[in-house]
């Protein structure tokens, strides 16, 4: 059997598609599904409501809800089984359905992406482990894009950094040791970060297990002892090494929605007073009266936001300065085309008109929803507040002088600006300054607990935890090639970094982008700089060191992150470059089926969430080396400086009610 070219977004959302329609198969007859609030945007991704009615789902409940009936004799439950409060909330369910209900329920748990012993264990304890058939569903990548795969774990960050669970890794190297298995092995696995070497080292255990299993030693000899010829290298990124990237207002289209509106599962949530009704129902009447006709104002509307809507994909990874006139002139080219069925003369003139004429009002109806979200986004990004917050931040990120931004932080707390983003400045402050001065750090969490209340002690607390928010150390005064902390750890230097690797580039061309840094209006985030310095080296050394040094030095050919080991250095955490190498008879196999040739793929792996505007960074890297390689990106979520606050603010008052 030859091996698979490349990775395909499309068949791994197939192959999804199919392990859950077989498990629901199973079940003969109808069947209510009862489904995690959080499983069911990414199932919905692959698989509409109407299949599942196929095959057999009568009525679709939330688990969160605690309400699903008697309706059906079968009721199958889908959620994660990693934490203990999935499983404790369905073993109430089939409890509480056990007893009220004089039908004899039959029940299915499915738990993804596998079944754990947390999840035996209650079932057990609660008495239900004999009343249930439980079965996995080996949910891990599941494709956002056909260059974007997610785990979509939306607490990774705060497993990892908070909670010290370190769950998320062990998927993380189970999906890729999913895709070594079907592609061959990962030629060269390289990587910067702590956790980023725990994933790199489970990965190797996990490939010397699977050799070793003798029921997979065939499949061992056919794949998993060759290294891939489609896929180059995997590069895993920590989040930890570059937090201030996330801390950052994203300036990028898609990154505005999702800091305004919020992007979850390829979909947001915005009123219809901005992208105006789902086509098809009728608006309401502004001469209404009664209560009814406030109501109607506030109503909510969900907006696919993915590559099917042809005009978002050309609008989503461009900065949002350009947004205003690439609308415009899809504006002009909608309205010459609609005046073209003047010029018919013939009637297979007319027919051409008329066949395209779906397409033309799919567009027009995608053009009023982005004009309504870009006039939104532009009356937020031409206040007052968000041209002080963006001052502050690119102040910071240029090196500015971070005391000078003290007065302008003070006067957003002063007018009552969200926690989220009065946090985001002091946290860029502290990671990209190595601390706040100690004075000036309790002055500031003073004025948060008397601004925003006393139970924001423990936000503050849960923000030293994750290391975003800290004093300065004496060490951090100088301009060292490594930031230590009390503990002996070294932080990211950006103070050193900002210079060696060109993190801000004065002039920048968004209409016609030369460089990453397009993304946040001139600074190029660290965590896309670092993959730039293994599959762009000569371009990045050329860029920092001039011309005649890049061709000195580095060869194109050289690997790893051969030239920019002293700007390692200075990035927190392990750096790594394994190289994995098979079975020499298989390479020459594999070799003579499918050749040496042909563009590969770089697999991009960020462990712990990445950004939309990452995401676009590592797009126009890929466009640049278009003909050479094609860059996968793999995630374990989609993270932003809203959600990475959430991580730490806490949400109860503790006041006497």
């Amino acid at each position: 059997m030859a091996p698979h070219p490349g990775v395909d977004a499309d068949l791994i959302k197939e192959q999804t598609r199919k392990d859950l329609l077989g498990l629901l198969e199973g079940v003969r007859g109808k069947k209510n599904l009862v489904i995690e609030k959080a499983l069911s945007g990414p199932i919905g991704i692959f698989v509409k409501f109407s299949t599942l009615q196929e095959y057999g789902v009568d009525k679709v409940f939330y688990l969160e809800n605690d309400n699903v009936d008697s309706s059906q004799k079968n009721v199958v439950f889908l959620a994660r089984g990693e934490s203990a409060r999935q499983p404790q909330a369905i073993a109430e369910q089939i409890k509480r359905l056990q007893k009220s209900s004089s039908v004899n329920h039959e029940f299915l748990v499915l738990l993804a992406p596998r079944r754990t012993l947390v999840c035996n264990k209650i079932f057990e304890d609660e008495g239900v482990l004999g009343d249930v058939s439980l079965s996995e569903f080996p949910l891990y990548f599941v494709p956002l894009e056909n260059d974007v795969l997610s785990l979509e774990l939306e607490s990774s960050f705060g497993d990892l950094n908070l909670r010290n669970d370190p769950s998320c890794i062990f998927y993380a190297a189970r999906a890729l040791m999913l895709l070594q298995q079907k592609h061959g092995l990962f030629p060269r696995i390289i990587g910067k970060g702590d956790n980023a070497h725990r994933l790199m080292e489970l990965l190797l255990r996990m490939r010397s297990e699977a050799s070793a299993d003798e029921d997979s030693a065939l499949d061992a000899a056919k794949l998993g002892m060759m290294a891939s010829a489609s896929v180059e290298s995997l590069i895993v990124i920590d989040r930890q090494i570059d937090p201030a990237s996330v801390l950052l207002t994203q300036l990028t289209y898609e990154g505005l929605i999702e800091e305004l509106f919020g992007i979850k599962d390829n979909q947001a949530e915005v009123d219809t007073s901005i992208v105006g009704p789902p086509p098809g129902t009728q608006p309401q009447d502004s001469t209404a009266k009664g209560p009814a006709a406030p109501a109607q104002q506030n109503l909510k509307r969900k907006i696919q936001l993915d590559s099917s809507d042809k005009l978002y994909g050309q609008l989503r990874d461009t900065n949002f300065a350009i947004v205003g006139s690439l609308l415009n002139k899809v504006a002009r080219r909608l309205e010459s085309d609609y005046e073209s069925r003047h010029g018919a003369k013939s009637t297979s003139e007319l027919r051409e008109f008329v066949n395209k004429l779906p397409g033309y009002q799919a567009e027009q109806q995608s053009l009023k929803i982005h004009t309504g979200l870009a006039e939104e986004i532009m009356k937020h990004t031409r206040s007052d507040i968000f041209t002080r917050i963006l001052e502050v931040q690119q102040n910071l990120a240029a090196g500015s002088d971070p005391t000078a931004q003290h007065d302008t932080i003070e006067e957003l707390i002063a007018r009552d600006t969200p926690l989220r983003i009065i946090l985001r400045l002091l946290c860029l402050e502290s990671c990209i300054s190595g601390g706040l001065r100690p004075k000036d750090l309790e002055n500031f969490k003073r004025l948060i607990l008397h601004a925003y209340g006393y139970q924001h002690l423990l936000t503050l607390d849960s923000l030293e935890k994750l290391q975003l928010l800290h004093a300065r150390t004496a060490s951090a005064l100088s301009i060292p090639t490594s930031l230590n902390t009390a503990a002996g750890d070294v932080r990211t230097n950006y103070t050193y970094l900002r210079k060696v690797l060109r993190l801000i580039v004065d002039e920048v061309n968004e209409q016609d982008p030369n460089d990453i840094a397009y993304v946040y209006s001139g600074y190029a985030p660290l965590s896309v700089r670092l993959v730039q310095c293994v599959i762009q080296k000569q371009y990045l050394l050329s860029m920092t060191k001039g011309s005649a040094i890049a061709s000195n030095g580095v060869s194109g050919a050289a690997q790893g992150w051969h030239g920019f080991e002293d700007a390692l250095k200075t990035v927190r955490g392990t750096t790594f470059n394994k190289v994995q190498k098979g079975d020499e008879q298989a390479v020459k196999m594999r070799q003579i089926l499918i050749g040496t040739g042909g563009k590969k793929t770089v697999v991009v792996f960020f462990l712990g969430g990445v950004t939309f505007t990452e995401i676009a960074a590592l797009r126009f890297l890929a466009k640049q080396d278009e003909g050479r390689r094609r860059i996968l990106i793999c995630t374990t979520g989609i993270v932003s400086g809203n959600k990475m606050m959430d991580v730490a603010i806490e949400k109860g008052d503790f006041s006497k009610t």
